[in-house]
């Protein structure tokens, strides 16, 4: 019993830090998303080129930024600044600058829709929440969180 009590405060003791870097990476909840690409469709056009990105409004914490990495692969990220509680300036735009979406916050994250990485002066621990991408046929995707 006492070797018990042991590990348990031993765990307890290492387990438990205040320097974790990702303990502000819990702002985001676990938002139903279920939605139908169809790159066909005038709205998500854009993504059958490799290189550019489409926002979707009502999905997600704040929406989703849907990524065409390659001519096989599309990416789907939250559309909120992970290392952020919601607010409205926590919302990632295009920045204009290809991959890159940043946090209308004062700190202005930004975030690689490549590789849902942050990056530049205020990198963050946190990285962009991802979405299940399932190809479906004739240029359609379907993107959900299940």
């Amino acid at each position: 019993m006492k070797k018990l009590l042991l590990i348990l405060s031993c765990a307890v003791f290492f387990g438990c830090s205040n320097t974790d870097d990702s303990s502000n990476c819990n702002f985001l909840f676990d938002a139903g998303v279920n939605l139908t690409v169809n790159t066909n469709l005038p709205q998500f056009n854009q993504l059958q080129f490799t290189g550019n990105g489409v926002y979707v409004s009502g999905q997600g914490n704040a929406g989703i930024w849907l990524w065409r990495a390659s001519s096989t692969t599309l990416y789907a990220w939250d559309a909120a600044d992970p290392s952020h509680e919601p607010f409205t300036c926590s919302t990632l735009t295009d920045s204009g600058i290809g991959d890159i979406v940043v946090c209308g916050c004062d700190d202005a994250n930004e975030y690689s829709l490549a590789t849902g990485y942050g990056f530049g002066d205020n990198t963050q621990p946190c990285t962009l929440q991802p979405y299940r991408v399932e190809p479906t046929g004739n240029n359609t995707y379907f993107v959900s969180n299940y």
